[in-house]
């Protein structure tokens, strides 16, 4: 068998993989439980129910995929189709999949392809993404439907949120809640057509979930960062000199978001000494991630511990005056992901060329869709 037929075959299975992983994944946010824990145990019929969130979520990650494949085949770049990566945790519930990604297989000789390959796939899932979230809003389902998904809720009528989002009923049980974006918020005020679900519940309407995960992934894939398609859009569009000026800036005041509040002054005013070493000790390993996160903004050393020290100590010092400050710890895994591993410089061109007007305007557009997707706290677990 060839190399080609080989990887063909391969992409093949990862993608029917991710279908049914995505499907077994829609189903159970669908219907409030985990597969291994359901009781009664979920049928077939629920499990296939599951393609309402698989499917049009599994169609704007192509679309996206292709954007860049189709793009960067206009370009003489030759590219593979995409890799689809299937991801379940059978007890632990999870999305179904950790996306997709295509390979480049030969070198991109100018800005002007890194541009353009780069904010292809972003802007060709948004513009998916809004039809399903219009369809969404637009075909909301009677406020009882949530009945159907816990049926012990409907004992409380319309008013149900009261009693079942409070401590003592939440006690021993989580609910994943949604946190706003301008779009997705500007659907709900203005688009939605009948009553719009309790934030709780959003993750229970899979044509909302999957449009609000497509909403986040965008924002996440915009992000002006290194090789991400954000940082080949902004790489265009300011050159590689100016590129990595902004570049580290915006990841060193990602980072400082994502961890701010993690460690707060107060935490170590304790009259207890074990106590204060403990804290002491889960600030040191936070500042050794911190060093790691950053080890790639630059060569010298002193330069990276003196940026890793600057944020623990903005943070602790912003938290004695503002305590319930708090960004989102959840960014913190993926801006160490980031700043390790991928790398927050672009790496330069062969050619650097003016991008012209038409693709300066579309940039622009591709920044402020970034703005218009970006939550800062994406989801919010009670």
């Amino acid at each position: 068998m060839s190399r080609t037929r080989r990887r063909l075959y391969t992409q093949l299975i990862l993608f029917v993989l991710t279908i049914v992983t995505t499907t077994i994944a829609g189903a159970e946010w669908t219907n409030g439980t985990s597969l291994f824990y359901a009781n009664p145990p979920l049928t077939l019929s629920d499990i296939l129910g599951g393609l309402a969130f698989s499917l049009p979520f599994l169609a704007v990650l192509t679309v996206h995929e292709f954007g860049h494949y189709f793009t960067a085949r206009l370009n003489k770049v030759k590219v593979t189709l995409p890799y689809y990566i299937p991801l379940w945790l059978g007890p632990f519930t999870t999305i179904g999949t950790m996306g997709a990604f295509i390979k480049l297989r030969s070198r991109v000789k100018t800005n002007i392809q890194y541009f353009d390959i780069g904010i292809a796939g972003p802007l060709a899932g948004f513009f998916v993404a809004l039809g399903l979230l219009w369809y969404g809003f637009t075909h909301l389902p009677p406020p009882d439907y949530i009945f159907t998904v816990h049926p012990e809720w409907r004992q409380f009528g319309s008013n149900y949120a009261q009693y079942v989002y409070t401590p003592q009923a939440m006690e021993g049980r989580g609910a994943v809640g949604l946190g706003d974006n301008l779009l997705f918020w500007f659907f709900k005020k203005y688009v939605a057509i009948g009553t719009v679900p309790h934030q709780y519940d959003l993750v229970n309407y899979p044509f909302l979930f999957a449009g609000y995960l497509s909403l986040f992934f965008t924002a996440l894939n915009l992000f002006p960062i290194g090789q991400l398609d954000g940082g080949h859009i902004l790489y265009g569009l300011v050159g590689r000199r100016v590129h990595q000026i902004i570049s580290p800036i915006i990841f060193v005041g990602f980072l400082f978001y994502a961890g701010l509040g993690w460690f707060r002054y107060q935490d170590f005013v304790v009259a207890d000494t074990n106590d204060f070493l403990i804290q002491a000790g889960y600030l040191l390993a936070y500042i050794g991630m911190l060093f790691l996160a950053l080890s790639r903004i630059h060569d010298d050393r002193l330069i990276v511990v003196a940026l890793a020290l600057g944020i623990v100590l903005s943070q602790l010092v912003l938290s004695y005056f503002f305590p319930q400050l708090e960004g989102y710890r959840g960014f913190v895994p993926f801006a160490f992901m980031l700043g390790r591993f991928l790398g927050i410089h672009h790496p330069p061109a062969d050619y650097e060329v003016p991008i012209g007007w038409p693709r300066q305007i579309l940039g622009w557009f591709s920044l402020a869709v970034f703005v218009v997707c970006f939550s800062p706290q994406p989801f919010v677990v009670y």
